[in-house]
C-alpha cells in the first residue's frame, strides 16, 4: 500500500480556488484492490474518505481532512461491447480522453456537457449534464457502475443488478462510495449542425417553448445590464462535415470567449461602474455562425476564465417566469453582473437524486468572476430559484439544506435510507454531505 500513499499531503484546492482542505494523507491506487485497501485503512485508522477528480465542483463536496483518494491512475476504457452499444472506463478517465478515444473508434456518447475538463466518475455523481430536448445528463446515460463501499467490498450495479444501488448511485454525491468504473451507452458516431446567432432577450423568452420544441439541444445566453442574449442549436445533420476553420475558431472561442473575455473581467472587476457598457460590447462580440462536426466538437468548448458558479434546475414551465424575475431583480438592484447567465434543459429522469428527477427541467446558471463578490447577487438569485421549487446543482454554489431537499426531490428519503444501509459509519462524510443529506 505504501508506494501509493504520499503521506501528509499539502493543501488541496478546487479549480475556481473557492474550497480548500488539508487531508491528513493522499492516495493514488492503482488498482481496485489498492483502493479497496486504502478504505479499509482508513476506516480502522478512524478517517473519512473522499474521492476527488479535477476539482471542478464549486463546493466542498469532495473536501476532508482524512483520507483524499485521487483516482489519476484508474483511467481508460477497459471494455467496447459493440452488441450491447455500451463501454466500460475506469472512474479517473477525463471527459475529454473519453470522447476522443470513443470518436477514434467511431463512437460517442449521445450528449455532454460543455468542458471535459472532469473525471466521468466526478461528472456523473455531481449530476453534470448538457442541453437536451430528450437526452439527458452523463449520469442518464449510465447502464451500469462499479462502487467500493464502506466496507471496503466492490458492489456492481445496473438496472437488473442492484437495482435500488443503481438508481441511486448514478447520481451520489460521493454519499454511497466511491466509484470505480462506469459503463456508458453509447452509439455510432454522428455530426451535429450547431446554429449559433444573436436574439433579443424578450424574443427568446416569448418564443422559448417553440425553441426548445424545434430543437434538438437548445441552449442561450443572456448578458446581464442588456436585452441581448446568443443562442446555440445543435441538430444532427447528414454532413457533410464543415467544422469552425482555425482562424474563425481561434478569433471567437480563444480571443473573444477566452483572451478579450477575461481582459473584460478584469477591468470590470477593477472598475464596476464599467460593467455594463462592457456588456452591451460582450454581447455583441460573437456573431451568428453555422458550423457541422462530431459531437464533442460541437458541444464543448474551452473556459479558461475562472468563475464562481451557481446554478438551479426548475420545472420546465417556470423557466420564463423565472428568468424574467432574475432580470428585473439584476435591473433594479443596482448590482454589476458582468458574466452571461447560462440557460439550459434536460428530459425528466429516473435518477433519485438528478436536478431533473422526475420532471422536465431547465437550467439558470449565474456566475461570477473568480475574486469578484459573489453573496449578494448569488443570495438574490437564489431566492427566485427556490421560489420555483428549484433544486440546486450538487456541485455549484447553493446554501440549502437536507430539510429543503427532502422537499423537493419526492425520492430524498430512499437516497438517505440507502445511505444508512450502505456507510451506516458515515465513513465517506464530510461538512458538505452533512449537510444536504443531514447527519
Amino acid at each position: 500500500m505504501n508506494s501509493t500513499v504520499s503521506g501528509k499531503s499539502g493543501t488541496w484546492r478546487n479549480w475556481a480556488g473557492n474550497v480548500t482542505a488539508r487531508p491528513a494523507r493522499e492516495v493514488t491506487p492503482a488498482s481496485v484492490e489498492e483502493l479497496s485497501a486504502a478504505v479499509r485503512e482508513a476506516a480502522a485508522d478512524g478517517l473519512k474518505v473522499k474521492a476527488v477528480g479535477t476539482g471542478h465542483s464549486f463546493t466542498a463536496t469532495a473536501a476532508t481532512d482524512g483520507v483524499l483518494i485521487r483516482p489519476q491512475l484508474l483511467t481508460g476504457i477497459r471494455n467496447v461491447d459493440r452488441e450491447n452499444m455500451t463501454v466500460t472506463v475506469e472512474a479517473g478517465t477525463p471527459l475529454k480522453r473519453l470522447n476522443m478515444a470513443l470518436a477514434r473508434e467511431g463512437l460517442s456518447l449521445t450528449n455532454m456537457g460543455d468542458i471535459m475538463e472532469q473525471t466521468v466518475s466526478g461528472a456523473a455523481s455531481t449530476g453534470t449534464h448538457g442541453t437536451g430536448r430528450e437526452s439527458g445528463s452523463i449520469a442518464a446515460q449510465i447502464k451500469g457502475l462499479e462502487l467500493v463501499t464502506a466496507d471496503g467490498s466492490l458492489l456492481v450495479c445496473s438496472e437488473k443488478e442492484n437495482p435500488e444501488v443503481f438508481a441511486a448511485a448514478r447520481v451520489g454525491i460521493g454519499a454511497l462510495g466511491i466509484i470505480t468504473a462506469i459503463t456508458f451507452a453509447v452509439e455510432p458516431l454522428f455530426l451535429l449542425t450547431a446554429r449559433e446567432e444573436p436574439m433579443t432577450f424578450d424574443r427568446v423568452t416569448s418564443a422559448f417553448d417553440e425553441l426548445w420544441a424545434e430543437n434538438e439541444h437548445f441552449e442561450f445566453y443572456w448578458f446581464p445590464h442588456t436585452g441581448n442574449t446568443n443562442t446555440k442549436r445543435n441538430n444532427r445533420s447528414a454532413g457533410p462535415e464543415k467544422p469552425v476553420s482555425r482562424i474563425s475558431g481561434w478569433i471567437e472561442d480563444e480571443f473573444l470567449s477566452n483572451g478579450v473575455f477575461q481582459a473584460a473581467q478584469l477591468v470590470g472587476r477593477t472598475v464596476p461602474a464599467t460593467i455594463p457598457a462592457i456588456a452591451q460590447i460582450s454581447s455583441k462580440a460573437l456573431s451568428a455562425r453555422t458550423y457541422t462536426d462530431i459531437p464533442y466538437k460541437v458541444y464543448t468548448s474551452p473556459r479558461r476564465v475562472r468563475f464562481v458558479e451557481m446554478e438551479y434546475a426548475v420545472p420546465r414551465e417556470a423557466l420564463v417566469a423565472t428568468l424574467r424575475e432574475l432580470k428585473a431583480m439584476v435591473d433594479r438592484s443596482g448590482m454589476r453582473i458582468s458574466f452571461p447567465v447560462e440557460v439550459r434543459t434536460a428530459p425528466a429522469d429516473d435518477i433519485t437524486l438528478s436536478t431533473a428527477s422526475g420532471r422536465d427541467s431547465a437550467y439558470v446558471a449565474v456566475h461570477m468572476f473568480r475574486g469578484t463578490p459573489y453573496q449578494a447577487y448569488f443570495t438574490a438569485a437564489e431566492r427566485i430559484f427556490t421560489a420555483h421549487e428549484g433544486r440546486p446543482h450538487w456541485g455549484k454554489v447553493h446554501t440549502r439544506d437536507a430539510g429543503y431537499f427532502a422537499g423537493v426531490y419526492p425520492r430524498f428519503g430512499e437516497f438517505t435510507a440507502l445511505r444508512d444501509r450502505l456507510d451506516p459509519e458515515r465513513l465517506f462524510q464530510n461538512d458538505y454531505l452533512r449537510r444536504v443529506l443531514g447527519a
